[in-house]
């Protein structure tokens, strides 16, 4: 099983530690990564997308290129870039948006197809990896640990743009069951949807509304599932639940912190991997005292 890995710019710049989780755990699975050599920014939704409709789609597109020569999918950790690139692949099923954009990128030496997919990690575990080998792979199991899961939403929206979606975006079950598979249990909480509050640059220049939706969000799972940890298939997600959190508390707005940590880090730690390996030093100590 071969995908080309598709890592964007986020996780190799701020979150190296769950590039290292999704290399280390593909490979306990026997899921081969081939590096898309020469690769661009996806591009960012709050970039190129926002600017110039036929660039952004030549510079995705171009990233496609790579993998459709490789002959592999896609797959990407990052839900923003597996949002952008399937967006791109949606409009690019538009014979003169693609002429237009072949034109482009012949100037490079490229040309897209259309034949690869885009996947998330969460995809090839739930959808390619059989689930009894991935139990089989459980050196640690969660026995008695309570985890809030938080899907994003760009994973779950819009389904008419991807190949791979959840059957009910509102309830979502990919992450549940890849959560339950390690032993942990995952119920439902009424926010379980909700955005984190990072979307495109809210985080970024509306503190006071970004923070609303951590804080709605937080609130639900504390009072209705009281969870020990939350857990996420994405970066900027990760990020911000992580960043926000401190600044809640700081700010009087909650008295509590729950630790968040990326799916494959957890992953990680119950296949038995280091995790030094997988986690920074400061998150490492919080999760690891939640797990024991």
């Amino acid at each position: 099983m071969r995908f080309g890995f598709f890592l964007g710019c986020q996780i190799p710049f701020l979150k190296p530690e769950v590039e290292a989780s999704i290399r280390k755990v593909m490979s306990v699975l026997g899921v081969e990564l081939l590096d898309l050599e020469g690769y661009s920014c996806c591009p960012t939704w709050m970039s190129v997308p926002s600017l110039d409709l036929n660039a952004w789609l030549a510079i995705s597109a171009r990233n496609l290129a790579i993998a459709e020569n490789l002959g592999v999918d896609v797959v990407t950790g990052c839900s923003n870039c597996f949002s952008v690139l399937n967006h791109a692949i949606y409009l690019l099923k538009d014979e003169r948006r693609r002429f237009d954009v072949n034109r482009i990128l012949s100037k490079f030496g490229k040309f897209y197809r259309g034949t690869s997919k885009v996947y998330h990690v969460l995809h090839v575990f739930s959808d390619f990896v059989d689930m009894r080998e991935l139990k089989r792979k459980i050196k640690y199991p969660l026995k008695d640990l309570t985890v809030a899961i938080h899907p994003g939403c760009q994973l779950l929206w819009p389904t008419r743009v991807m190949d791979v979606r959840e059957e009910n975006p509102f309830y979502p079950e990919k992450l549940k069951n890849l959560v339950e598979i390690l032993g942990a249990k995952a119920p439902y909480y009424s926010r379980l949807d909700y955005c984190c509050g990072a979307g495109t640059s809210v985080a970024y220049i509306d503190y006071e509304k970004s923070s609303y939706f951590v804080l709605t969000k937080l609130e639900s799972m504390k009072e209705e599932i009281d969870p020990d940890i939350i857990v996420t298939p994405c970066s900027t997600c990760l990020i911000q639940l992580e960043e926000m959190q401190k600044r809640l508390k700081k700010d009087g707005k909650i008295n509590f912190e729950i630790p968040v940590v990326y799916y494959t880090q957890l992953l990680a730690i119950c296949m038995g991997i280091p995790a030094n390996e997988v986690l920074k030093e400061e998150s490492m100590k919080k999760i690891l005292e939640v797990i024991r």
